[in-house]
């Protein structure tokens, strides 16, 4: 297979396994092992939790870079390409050094039976340890104990929100996946844990493994002055620190206030006025990400979100209650979330709800989400894609309308495409 041809290889790796999701460790840490890539960096971060793991991740490179540190970011999934998945010192890798990764990866598994997501998390390992980076940001995909990027031992760890989300891998209580989201912890590592209700298994393996906790409202966290807000929390030398005036933003605040306590429990500083500048910089595509777009000559507004269990759809509606304008929906889910948690915080956010199948074989049918909808008493119609759900939005709702794009990645990645279309095609009209 060619060295690069990007699209070859990852349809070739979407057949070698039986299954798509496999959890153990013993595989691809084998074959971690034979590469000789469990520590990519000095410095390693691992981010786990059920909601928030992307702008936390995102956040946190911005802090690293700020300081001076040459990066290294593992995230997933993708919204448009796969390159977003491994980016280094801020810039998604080629397609050449992703295929040559797993070139070298398929080489050295033999007779290892590998997934898509432990092939795509090796080939980050190896082009992280290849780049002689400083630090690296490593998402945990699922979980956290048996998910492969646990192969790694970090110098921090981190844990964003622990909520109820892949129940057939994670179990159907918090207390299995605070289980599970503990098993990134190590003997005595630091732990910043922004989820303030801890599950009491997960309070067990912190006291199991003496891990230094710092934990968001009690050590850090963030308070509303007004037009700005503030941060606190402990910083290098285990000082209270507080950042003032901090401009408003679009990204969680919990999140940006967890990167920063993590940052700070790595050993790193930076001015106040140096935090304020990479947290302004911060932005995560398809993450409460508002938008304008021109339709018909008038600026419609659009809110992208890829939340798709009930943790992102209540943060979501306390987003949305700070203003009422009015909103319309255009809507998808995979067939395994949670639909009725999911849309319950919602009702009575919007107008309406344009329900579309995602373009994956796992979506939830539409007829799936009309009934439950119709049965809380919401407005709806169902069209046969995203883009035609999307189009009907902006063609028969006032410009005052915000258009609200969410319930998955595939969602709002259908919808990013279909926009990035329609513009390609008005600019050559």
């Amino acid at each position: 297979m060619s060295s690069a041809d990007l699209a070859g290889w990852l349809a070739r790796l979407e057949q070698l396994h039986p299954t798509e999701i496999d959890m153990g460790l013993q595989r691809v840490a084998s074959v971690a092992a034979r590469l000789g890539i469990s520590r990519p960096a000095p410095l390693v971060f691992t981010v786990t939790g059920t909601n928030g793991k992307g702008s936390t991740c995102a956040a946190l490179d911005q802090l690293l870079q700020q300081a001076g540190l040459r990066t290294g970011v593992y995230t997933s999934p993708h919204l448009l390409v796969y390159n977003e998945r491994v980016r280094i010192a801020g810039q998604n890798v080629s397609d050449q050094m992703l295929c040559e990764a797993f070139a070298r990866i398929d080489a050295a598994r033999a007779e290892v039976s590998l997934t898509y997501f432990e092939f795509g998390t090796l080939a980050a390992l190896l082009l992280f340890q290849q780049s002689g980076l400083d630090a690296v940001v490593l998402e945990v995909g699922l979980g956290g104990r048996l998910d492969a990027v646990n192969i790694v031992d970090p110098d921090v760890a981190v844990v964003t929100s622990i909520g109820l989300d892949h129940q057939e891998y994670l179990g159907d209580t918090r207390e299995s996946v605070g289980y599970e989201k503990a098993g990134i912890l190590r003997p005595g590592i630091k732990l910043v844990c922004s989820e303030t209700d801890m599950p009491s298994t997960f309070q067990v393996e912190v006291e199991r493994q003496h891990a230094q906790l710092l934990q968001r409202t009690e050590h850090y966290g963030w308070r509303s002055t007004g037009s700005s807000w503030q941060l606190f929390g402990q910083d290098q030398q285990s000082q209270r620190r507080c950042i003032d005036k901090v401009p408003a933003t679009s990204i969680p605040k919990d999140n940006l206030a967890t990167a920063l306590q993590a940052f700070w429990a790595a050993g790193l500083a930076l001015s106040d006025e140096q935090i304020i500048d990479a947290l302004s910089r911060v932005s995560v595509t398809g993450r409460m990400q508002r938008s304008t777009v021109s339709w018909r000559g008038q600026p419609r507004r659009l809110l992208l979100d890829v939340g798709h269990n009930p943790h992102a759809a209540n943060f979501l509606a306390r987003e949305l209650a700070a203003d009422r304008v009015p909103r319309v929906a255009v809507f998808g889910l995979l067939a395994d979330k949670d639909l009725a948690g999911v849309i319950a915080p919602l009702a009575g956010t919007f107008c309406h709800w344009a329900l579309a199948p995602l373009p994956s074989p796992r979506t939830r049918p539409v007829v799936d989400l009309v009934t439950c909808l119709t049965t809380m008493g919401e407005s709806c119609r169902s069209y046969g894609s995203i883009a035609e759900a999307l189009k009907a939005s902006l063609d028969d709702t006032p410009a005052t309308t915000e258009i609200v794009i969410f319930g998955s990645f595939f969602s709002v990645s259908a919808a990013i495409l279909w926009l990035n279309q329609q513009s390609q095609d008005l600019n050559n009209g």
